[in-house]
Protein backbone atom coordinates (compact mmCIF):
# COMPACT_ATOMS: atom_id res chain seq x y z
CA UNK A 1 0.00 0.00 0.00
CA UNK A 2 1.36 3.43 -0.92
CA UNK A 3 2.18 5.61 2.10
CA UNK A 4 0.07 8.72 1.73
CA UNK A 5 1.51 10.18 4.91
CA UNK A 6 3.89 11.87 2.44
CA UNK A 7 3.13 15.37 1.25
CA UNK A 8 3.89 14.89 -2.46
CA UNK A 9 3.34 12.41 -5.27
CA UNK A 10 4.40 12.14 -8.91
CA UNK A 11 2.24 11.98 -12.04
CA UNK A 12 3.94 10.85 -15.26
CA UNK A 13 3.09 10.33 -18.94
CA UNK A 14 4.90 8.02 -21.37
CA UNK A 15 4.45 6.89 -24.98
CA UNK A 16 5.46 3.22 -25.15
CA UNK A 17 6.20 3.22 -28.89
CA UNK A 18 3.61 0.55 -29.62
CA UNK A 19 2.82 1.27 -33.25
CA UNK A 20 3.58 -2.40 -33.79
CA UNK A 21 2.83 -4.93 -31.02
CA UNK A 22 5.52 -4.54 -28.36
CA UNK A 23 7.64 -7.73 -28.16
CA UNK A 24 8.28 -9.48 -24.86
CA UNK A 25 11.90 -8.35 -24.52
CA UNK A 26 10.95 -4.69 -24.96
CA UNK A 27 8.07 -5.05 -22.46
CA UNK A 28 10.52 -6.41 -19.91
CA UNK A 29 12.78 -3.39 -20.36
CA UNK A 30 9.75 -1.10 -20.07
CA UNK A 31 8.95 -2.74 -16.73
CA UNK A 32 12.49 -1.90 -15.63
CA UNK A 33 11.98 1.69 -16.78
CA UNK A 34 8.64 2.04 -14.98
CA UNK A 35 10.20 0.75 -11.78
CA UNK A 36 12.89 3.44 -12.02
CA UNK A 37 10.28 6.10 -12.82
CA UNK A 38 8.39 5.09 -9.64
CA UNK A 39 5.47 7.50 -10.20
CA UNK A 40 2.18 7.19 -8.35
CA UNK A 41 0.28 7.64 -11.63
CA UNK A 42 1.55 6.94 -15.16
CA UNK A 43 -0.56 7.79 -18.22
CA UNK A 44 0.49 5.38 -20.95
CA UNK A 45 0.09 5.93 -24.70
CA UNK A 46 0.40 3.36 -27.52
CA UNK A 47 -0.40 0.34 -25.35
CA UNK A 48 -0.16 -2.53 -27.81
CA UNK A 49 -1.11 -5.28 -27.05
CA UNK A 50 -3.68 -4.63 -24.32
CA UNK A 51 -2.10 -7.41 -22.27
CA UNK A 52 0.96 -5.16 -21.81
CA UNK A 53 -0.74 -3.58 -18.81
CA UNK A 54 -1.03 -6.94 -17.08
CA UNK A 55 2.62 -7.60 -17.92
CA UNK A 56 3.57 -4.29 -16.30
CA UNK A 57 1.43 -4.99 -13.23
CA UNK A 58 2.97 -8.43 -12.67
CA UNK A 59 6.50 -7.32 -13.52
CA UNK A 60 6.33 -4.41 -11.08
CA UNK A 61 4.82 -6.64 -8.40
CA UNK A 62 7.82 -8.94 -8.81
CA UNK A 63 9.98 -5.89 -8.06
CA UNK A 64 8.06 -5.21 -4.85
CA UNK A 65 5.69 -2.43 -5.92
CA UNK A 66 1.95 -2.86 -6.41
CA UNK A 67 0.10 -1.16 -9.29
CA UNK A 68 -3.40 -1.34 -10.72
CA UNK A 69 -4.58 -0.01 -14.07
CA UNK A 70 -7.61 1.28 -15.92
CA UNK A 71 -8.24 1.26 -19.65
CA UNK A 72 -11.01 1.39 -22.23
CA UNK A 73 -10.32 -0.30 -25.54
CA UNK A 74 -10.03 2.02 -28.53
CA UNK A 75 -11.26 1.05 -31.99
CA UNK A 76 -7.67 0.56 -33.16
CA UNK A 77 -4.62 -1.16 -31.70
CA UNK A 78 -3.02 1.96 -30.17
CA UNK A 79 -4.64 2.20 -26.76
CA UNK A 80 -4.44 4.68 -23.91
CA UNK A 81 -4.52 3.61 -20.25
CA UNK A 82 -3.48 4.66 -16.76
CA UNK A 83 -1.20 2.70 -14.43
CA UNK A 84 -1.42 3.72 -10.77
CA UNK A 85 -0.06 2.56 -7.44
CA UNK A 86 -2.32 0.62 -5.11
CA UNK A 87 -3.92 3.18 -2.82
CA UNK A 88 -4.55 5.68 -5.59
CA UNK A 89 -8.22 5.92 -6.60
CA UNK A 90 -9.23 5.82 -10.29
CA UNK A 91 -12.93 5.96 -11.16
CA UNK A 92 -15.32 6.67 -14.02
CA UNK A 93 -13.04 5.94 -17.02
CA UNK A 94 -14.54 7.35 -20.22
CA UNK A 95 -13.76 8.79 -23.63
CA UNK A 96 -14.33 12.32 -24.87
CA UNK A 97 -16.94 11.69 -27.52
CA UNK A 98 -15.92 12.88 -30.96
CA UNK A 99 -12.27 13.44 -30.11
CA UNK A 100 -11.32 10.92 -32.81
CA UNK A 101 -13.45 12.92 -35.31
CA UNK A 102 -15.37 9.75 -36.08
CA UNK A 103 -12.32 8.06 -37.61
CA UNK A 104 -11.43 4.73 -36.03
CA UNK A 105 -7.80 5.12 -37.13
CA UNK A 106 -7.44 7.83 -34.47
CA UNK A 107 -7.57 7.72 -30.68
CA UNK A 108 -10.25 9.20 -28.46
CA UNK A 109 -9.04 11.19 -25.47
CA UNK A 110 -9.24 9.07 -22.30
CA UNK A 111 -10.61 10.61 -19.09
CA UNK A 112 -10.34 9.28 -15.52
CA UNK A 113 -11.24 10.76 -12.13
CA UNK A 114 -8.16 10.35 -9.91
CA UNK A 115 -7.37 10.86 -6.24
CA UNK A 116 -3.97 10.60 -4.54
CA UNK A 117 -4.20 11.28 -0.83
CA UNK A 118 -6.27 14.47 -0.60
CA UNK A 119 -5.44 15.60 -4.14
CA UNK A 120 -8.27 14.82 -6.53
CA UNK A 121 -8.15 15.72 -10.21
CA UNK A 122 -9.52 14.85 -13.60
CA UNK A 123 -6.89 13.26 -15.83
CA UNK A 124 -7.23 13.64 -19.62
CA UNK A 125 -4.80 11.55 -21.67
CA UNK A 126 -4.47 12.29 -25.38
CA UNK A 127 -2.74 10.88 -28.44
CA UNK A 128 -3.40 13.37 -31.22
CA UNK A 129 -2.83 12.99 -34.96
CA UNK A 130 0.84 12.76 -35.91
CA UNK A 131 2.50 14.47 -38.87
CA UNK A 132 4.04 17.85 -39.66
CA UNK A 133 2.04 18.79 -42.77
CA UNK A 134 -0.84 21.28 -43.04
CA UNK A 135 -3.39 18.49 -43.39
CA UNK A 136 -2.24 16.80 -40.19
CA UNK A 137 -2.18 20.11 -38.32
CA UNK A 138 -5.78 20.77 -39.43
CA UNK A 139 -6.83 17.35 -38.07
CA UNK A 140 -5.13 18.17 -34.75
CA UNK A 141 -6.93 21.53 -34.75
CA UNK A 142 -10.27 19.75 -35.07
CA UNK A 143 -9.39 17.22 -32.38
CA UNK A 144 -8.16 20.03 -30.11
CA UNK A 145 -11.42 21.94 -30.58
CA UNK A 146 -13.44 18.96 -29.32
CA UNK A 147 -11.16 18.41 -26.31
CA UNK A 148 -10.90 22.15 -25.62
CA UNK A 149 -14.70 22.47 -25.57
CA UNK A 150 -14.90 19.55 -23.14
CA UNK A 151 -12.43 21.32 -20.84
CA UNK A 152 -14.25 24.65 -21.18
CA UNK A 153 -17.53 23.08 -20.12
CA UNK A 154 -15.82 21.41 -17.15
CA UNK A 155 -14.37 24.73 -16.02
CA UNK A 156 -17.81 26.32 -16.15
CA UNK A 157 -19.25 23.57 -13.96
CA UNK A 158 -16.49 22.86 -11.44
CA UNK A 159 -13.30 24.04 -9.78
CA UNK A 160 -11.79 20.55 -10.04
CA UNK A 161 -8.16 20.40 -11.13
CA UNK A 162 -7.53 19.11 -14.66
CA UNK A 163 -4.33 17.45 -15.86
CA UNK A 164 -4.00 17.17 -19.64
CA UNK A 165 -1.11 14.91 -20.67
CA UNK A 166 0.11 12.58 -23.39
CA UNK A 167 1.47 12.58 -26.91
CA UNK A 168 0.24 15.91 -28.27
CA UNK A 169 2.22 15.52 -31.52
CA UNK A 170 2.52 19.30 -31.22
CA UNK A 171 5.78 21.26 -31.13
CA UNK A 172 5.82 24.49 -29.09
CA UNK A 173 6.34 27.52 -31.32
CA UNK A 174 5.31 25.62 -34.45
CA UNK A 175 1.81 24.28 -33.87
CA UNK A 176 0.36 27.49 -32.45
CA UNK A 177 -3.21 26.88 -33.60
CA UNK A 178 -3.21 23.39 -32.07
CA UNK A 179 -2.25 24.79 -28.66
CA UNK A 180 -4.78 27.59 -28.99
CA UNK A 181 -7.70 25.28 -29.64
CA UNK A 182 -6.62 22.73 -27.02
CA UNK A 183 -6.39 25.19 -24.16
CA UNK A 184 -6.82 28.73 -25.38
CA UNK A 185 -8.73 31.47 -23.57
CA UNK A 186 -6.55 30.82 -20.53
CA UNK A 187 -8.06 27.38 -19.93
CA UNK A 188 -4.81 25.42 -19.61
CA UNK A 189 -1.26 26.17 -18.56
CA UNK A 190 1.04 24.24 -20.93
CA UNK A 191 3.84 23.62 -18.46
CA UNK A 192 5.89 21.60 -20.92
CA UNK A 193 5.99 24.46 -23.43
CA UNK A 194 7.45 26.84 -20.87
CA UNK A 195 9.36 24.73 -18.35
CA UNK A 196 11.01 22.41 -20.88
CA UNK A 197 12.09 24.76 -23.65
CA UNK A 198 15.13 23.49 -25.55
CA UNK A 199 14.47 19.98 -24.23
CA UNK A 200 13.23 16.91 -26.10
CA UNK A 201 10.94 13.97 -25.38
CA UNK A 202 10.74 12.31 -28.81
CA UNK A 203 13.91 10.60 -30.05
CA UNK A 204 14.31 10.46 -33.83
CA UNK A 205 16.97 8.80 -35.95
CA UNK A 206 20.44 10.25 -36.59
CA UNK A 207 20.53 12.15 -33.30
CA UNK A 208 17.48 14.33 -34.00
CA UNK A 209 14.81 14.97 -31.36
CA UNK A 210 11.91 17.26 -30.52
CA UNK A 211 9.32 18.02 -27.83
CA UNK A 212 6.17 16.32 -29.17
CA UNK A 213 4.72 15.24 -25.83
CA UNK A 214 2.82 17.58 -23.56
CA UNK A 215 1.85 18.21 -19.95
CA UNK A 216 -0.67 20.87 -18.92
CA UNK A 217 -2.76 21.79 -15.87
CA UNK A 218 -5.86 23.94 -15.56
CA UNK A 219 -4.72 27.54 -15.31
CA UNK A 220 -7.05 28.71 -12.54
CA UNK A 221 -7.57 27.05 -9.15
CA UNK A 222 -4.72 24.52 -9.51
CA UNK A 223 -2.46 25.06 -6.50
CA UNK A 224 -1.28 21.50 -5.84
CA UNK A 225 1.31 21.53 -8.62
CA UNK A 226 4.81 22.11 -7.25
CA UNK A 227 6.08 24.86 -9.50
CA UNK A 228 9.18 23.96 -11.46
CA UNK A 229 8.88 20.23 -10.78
CA UNK A 230 7.93 19.13 -14.31
CA UNK A 231 10.86 17.37 -15.90
CA UNK A 232 11.73 14.89 -18.59
CA UNK A 233 12.77 11.71 -16.84
CA UNK A 234 16.10 10.57 -18.36
CA UNK A 235 15.09 6.92 -18.39
CA UNK A 236 17.89 6.02 -20.81
CA UNK A 237 20.46 7.46 -18.40
CA UNK A 238 18.82 5.75 -15.41
CA UNK A 239 18.95 2.43 -17.28
CA UNK A 240 22.61 3.07 -18.18
CA UNK A 241 22.09 2.89 -21.94
CA UNK A 242 22.65 5.44 -24.67
CA UNK A 243 19.87 7.45 -26.26
CA UNK A 244 19.96 5.55 -29.57
CA UNK A 245 20.02 2.19 -27.83
CA UNK A 246 17.06 3.29 -25.72
CA UNK A 247 15.12 4.28 -28.84
CA UNK A 248 15.78 0.88 -30.40
CA UNK A 249 15.10 -1.32 -27.38
CA UNK A 250 12.73 0.54 -25.01
CA UNK A 251 10.81 3.46 -26.60
CA UNK A 252 11.37 6.43 -28.88
CA UNK A 253 9.81 8.68 -26.23
CA UNK A 254 11.03 9.73 -22.79
CA UNK A 255 8.49 10.20 -19.98
CA UNK A 256 7.35 13.46 -18.42
CA UNK A 257 6.93 13.51 -14.62
CA UNK A 258 5.65 16.26 -12.31
CA UNK A 259 5.15 16.55 -8.55
CA UNK A 260 1.98 17.57 -6.71
CA UNK A 261 0.98 18.26 -3.12
CA UNK A 262 -1.32 15.50 -1.87
CA UNK A 263 -1.80 16.64 1.73
CA UNK A 264 -4.46 19.22 0.90
CA UNK A 265 -7.42 19.82 -1.40
CA UNK A 266 -8.17 23.33 -2.60
CA UNK A 267 -10.79 22.82 -5.28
Amino acid sequence: MTDFGRTTANVAAWNLSGFDPIPADRLKRQVDGLALLDAEVVALIEINPLSALETFKQGLRDKGVSYDYTILEQENDLNIGVLYKTGVTATNPRFIDGSDLGDTRRRKAFVVDMKIGKFDFLLIVVHLKSGRGAEEQKIRDDQAKVIGQFIKELREESREDILLVGDFNMIPGQDVSNFHHLGGDDLMNFLSSWDLQARFSHILEAGRANLLDGFAISRTYSTEYIRGSLRIFPMHWSMDIGRERFRETVSDHLPFVASFRIDRARD
